[in-house]
């Protein structure tokens, strides 16, 4: 998400470069393709032209302190109007232990169904006991959907036999309270302009009194999410909004213009298909991502949730002994595969997200893998064994060319060459080792 708005963002932020001082001038040239960046990422024509003005105020006479560009300074400004605007209304989800009932709403086919599982999961795993209920009596199939997430999910699971959603929340409650610590609802699907199923769940929002009352909206809803989040605003008391397949959308014009309509931020976005792809929405990360300054903390997360302190502590210690071999070279190859796609891996890196992520063949990392399984255990603690015989025999097993083979080799001693530089400096304490 974001990927256009990230690109012509920083595309923009380029002319102000070589410039010693802020003038109106340059801040007009680059602020027009900000502006049509964001109306080409579906964002609200007004919260596009409000978000201008702010920056465009702050932003003309601004000295440039000594040693840093206007790029950077405004660069700086956009940062800070940005995240003011994805950060409005968000706090951080309560994990305490005393009850709470979350109602879920939003339009047909935003996903809200499976977006309860996914927030119940979650909850689940921060160690809350959760309940799923399912309160959508408008879509036949809907119940027994939400009944399968709540068994995938290892969560709890009520409904009732009941055309009232009214009457299953009330039950649901009494069932509830005192055996789970969050009891997530499920209403049904509606438009924002059907009035009787809009008070339907006005009525099941008093009946209920939750705590939490999220709208659930899919990324690419484009400008229609404005109107839509609105009427739903209107209706009930929204405390924020779960945005949902946001894999599937490079724009992320739904989310600045919802946020900044309803005054809302977002709590959690889904990212793929399965239950895990759901977490919380970071606006700070989010905004150093879309102004090329990566998002190191979410980077370091991904690989922490894949390897544990043990492992790490050994792969450094090989890594400062200049010890790493193609084993260690494939379980890294692994672990990062499990991260997620290469390109959102990539755009966490400071820099990165300017690399043209379509152009990258997620498919080399299957061949990269493919050509060092087929070595053998030896081969790969000694790559200097590998002559013609063995590369043929490696080619043929892994359906690659010795082309291949040589090209990887070669990258693996680059590598160990860097890794040597590398350590030669942080003995002489002039660079510290990261991970």
């Amino acid at each position: 998400m974001f990927e256009l708005v990230s690109e012509k963002f920083q595309n923009a932020l380029k002319i102000l470069r070589g410039h010693h001082r802020i003038s109106e001038g340059n801040v007009n040239d680059a602020l027009r393709d900000i502006r049509k960046a964001l109306l080409e990422a579906d964002v609200n024509f007004t919260v596009a032209k409000d978000f201008i003005q702010k920056v465009k105020e702050k932003a003309i006479g601004e000295k440039v302190i000594e040693s840093v560009s206007p790029g950077q300074m405004i660069t700086k400004i956009i940062h800070d109007e940005m995240l003011a605007l994805l950060s409005m209304g968000v706090t951080p989800p309560s994990l305490k232990g005393e009850f709470r009932a979350i109602l879920m709403a939003g339009l047909q086919g935003s996903g809200k169904t499976t977006t309860c599982g996914k927030l119940a999961l979650w909850l689940k795993d921060k160690g809350l006991r959760t309940i799923l209920v399912a309160a959508d009596t408008q879509r036949p199939a809907a119940r027994e959907q939400l009944r399968v997430l709540a068994e995938q999910g290892n969560v709890g699971f009520f409904t009732l036999d009941s055309s009232d959603p009214v009457v299953i929340v009330k039950q649901a409650l009494k069932e509830a309270k005192g055996a789970y610590h969050r009891m997530i609802v499920d209403t049904a699907g509606r438009l924002h302009v059907d009035t009787e199923l809009m008070q339907e769940i006005s009525k099941v929002q008093e009946a209920l009194q939750p705590e939490e009352v999220f709208f659930v909206a899919d990324a690419m809803t484009g400008q229609d999410a404005v109107k839509t989040a609105k009427v739903f605003h209107d209706t009930l008391p929204l405390t924020g909004i779960i945005l949902t397949k946001t894999d599937g959308d490079a724009r992320g014009g739904a989310a600045i213009s919802m946020a900044s309509t309803i005054g809302k931020g977002i709590h959690f976005v889904g990212t793929g298909e399965k239950l895990a792809q759901f977490e919380p929405f970071y606006p700070d990360r989010l905004v150093s991502r879309i102004l090329g300054m990566g998002d190191i903390v979410s980077l370091v997360e991904k690989a922490q949730a894949l390897v544990n302190e043990k492992d790490a502590k050994k792969m450094e210690e090989k890594f400062r002994k200049n010890e790493i071999d193609l084993d260690d070279f494939l379980t890294s190859l692994r672990q990062i595969k499990k991260m997620g796609p290469l390109s959102s891996i990539i755009q966490m890196l400071p820099g990165m997200p300017k690399v043209d992520t379509k152009d990258m063949d997620e498919k080399q990392l299957v061949y990269v893998e493919a050509l060092i399984s087929s070595m053998t255990h030896q081969e790969r603690r000694n790559p200097m064994l590998l002559n013609g015989n063995r590369k043929k025999r490696i080619a043929r097993g892994s359906g690659r060319s010795v082309e291949e083979i040589n090209r990887l080799l070669k990258q693996f001693r680059d590598m160990k060459t860097m890794m040597k530089r590398m350590n030669i400096f942080m003995d002489k304490g002039k660079m510290p080792l990261g991970f």
